[in-house]
């Protein structure tokens, strides 16, 4: 057991054995290190102030992707590499490529959310891609800017981004790759745990691990991508003593992708499976890239938007739609239960003290199903849905022989609408007459809540209208336009 966390820092690797399991990666940063260039604006994951970038090897190559260190926990940063605004000039005061087209272009007024969109371009650039304007946009989704705009950030870069990643981080990645490797050779599958049994943060290695110190443990917090558990520390003020962090769990990071299923392990983050995902179907590649921003999607994790049980949460309606199955551990003891049977109220799911998320099985659709959801909110990028709708339909021909129809955002969990689903059955694709029961009888399955994101009346209204949209694009007979983006035949082709 190793009683330390380690990253690397600027070429070397620092090593600490005394913080507090609640302690932000932002707080040490500005606190401890003196950097004061990664900026506190919402405390929550929403406005990007705080973005940095880490970097970690993925198949041995080192990749770096954009987070929230006002809600990551310090210790999710072991075995990584941690970059900050600071650290992109040269020594001798040159600009990184970002940062000097961000200042040809005048994308900077006051600058206090600059060095968040400096580091999301960032992370951008070093992959490699030469940038368009619809990939810009996509990964400052996640950055709010209150004076300058966003066209000459856009502008500044599309100016650096080129497809041609020439800074010094090319130059060293290779070394910084035998760092991270080296790092890696040493932990040896150790587990971490600082502290001591009243209060700790904890890193287990392995799933067996895992299930024991749960199991020792039953009231410590479990710490997927903290995409969620780190606002009720930031927002909440909350104290939690105990932390289990699942990011080293291996078990728990495994992607199984065969011609049946698609298995994901609850600790493996959205970015990661992104790509199986969307092949599974364009909608669920379209929501997925809606999910939070980038930031958020390289953090947070299937397993914990399911585990923390939000009544609003985007993934678990379209996995129910997909009848997806979950897998849970209590020490050596495993289950599965349905998805859908999980979710018991408003914050309680079918899961015992000590109990844990250890893998989503998701069933592919088949040869004579069609599939359709739909996240409707205020705002297009990184919001929370007022209704989410995901409906799969089994044909026969133009026939519905099943259908599964799920909702999330009305009511205090996940809901299926099992009586709209009974009157399709026999509808006719061809004959809209022929929905109007199913239509109806979404009255009979749905008890909408009412709250600052929608009304009772709105999320009524808008779920008959999700479902009809459905049937009417699954129907393929209605030359009535059903979407203002993400045409189908367009991301068809993306993710070709």
């Amino acid at each position: 057991m190793r009683g330390s966390i380690r990253f690397l820092r600027r070429g070397r690797v620092v090593e600490l054995d005394d913080i507090d399991p609640t302690t932000m990666l932002l707080d040490y940063l500005r606190l401890s290190e003196g950097k004061r260039g990664t900026k506190e604006g919402c405390a929550e994951g929403d406005c990007g102030a705080c973005t940095i970038a880490l970097g970690r090897l993925v198949e041995g190559r080192l990749v770096y992707r954009p987070v929230n260190s006002c809600i990551l926990l310090l210790g999710m940063a072991d075995g990584s590499e941690i970059v900050t605004v600071e650290d992109l000039a040269e020594p001798d005061g040159t600009l990184h490529p970002v940062q000097a087209a961000l200042v040809s272009q005048h994308g900077s007024q006051c600058g206090f959310c600059t060095p968040g969109f400096v580091m999301s371009l960032f992370t951008l650039y070093r992959t490699g891609e030469r940038a368009s304007r619809e990939t810009v946009n996509d990964w400052i989704a996640g950055n709010l800017c209150r004076c300058t705009g966003y066209r000459p950030i856009v502008e500044a870069g599309l100016q650096a981004i080129d497809g041609n990643p020439s800074d010094s981080f090319a130059k060293t990645a290779a070394e910084k790759e035998r760092q991270l490797a080296e790092l890696e050779e040493l932990d040896g599958g150790e587990d971490v745990f600082i502290g001591d049994s009243e209060r700790f943060f904890a890193a287990p290695a392995s799933i067996d691990s895992l299930a024991q110190l749960y199991q020792d443990h039953p009231d410590a917090t479990l710490v997927a991508g903290a995409t969620d558990v780190g606002l009720w520390i930031t927002k909440q003020l909350r104290d939690l003593p105990k932390i289990i962090h699942l990011g080293r769990v291996a078990g728990l990071l495994e992607i199984e992708d065969s011609d049946e299923e698609l298995i994901i392990g609850a600790a493996v983050t959205y970015a990661s499976v992104e790509g199986h995902i969307a092949r599974l179907d364009p909608d669920l590649g379209e929501l997925w890239r809606r999910l939070g921003a980038k930031q958020v999607r390289a953090s947070g994790t299937v397993g914990g938007n399911i585990a923390n049980g939000s009544p609003i949460g985007d993934t678990p309606p379209a996995l129910i739609a997909l009848d997806a199955i979950l897998e849970l551990r209590k020490g050596t003891n495993e289950r599965r239960l349905p998805l859908e049977d999980f979710f018991l109220d408003y914050g309680k799911q079918d899961r015992a003290p000590g109990e844990f998320v250890a893998r989503v099985r998701v069933p592919k659709p088949g040869p004579g199903d069609a599939f359709r959801c739909y996240k409707i909110s205020k705002r297009f990028d990184q919001d929370i849905s007022a209704v989410m709708g995901a409906f799969r339909l089994t044909l026969d021909g133009r026939e519905v022989r099943a259908a599964r129809i799920a909702y999330g955002g009305m009511a205090a969990i996940p809901k299926r609408a099992t009586a709209a689903e009974q009157a399709l059955v026999g509808a006719d694709l061809g004959e809209p007459a022929t929905w109007t029961a199913a239509l109806n009888a979404l009255g009979k399955d749905l008890t909408p809540i009412d709250d600052l994101r929608a009304s009772v009346a709105y999320r009524r209204t808008t779920a008959r209208a999700l479902l009809e949209k459905a049937l009417i694009e699954i129907a393929g007979t209605n030359d009535r336009e059903t979407r203002i983006v993400g045409h189908r035949e367009a991301l068809d082709e993306r993710i070709a």
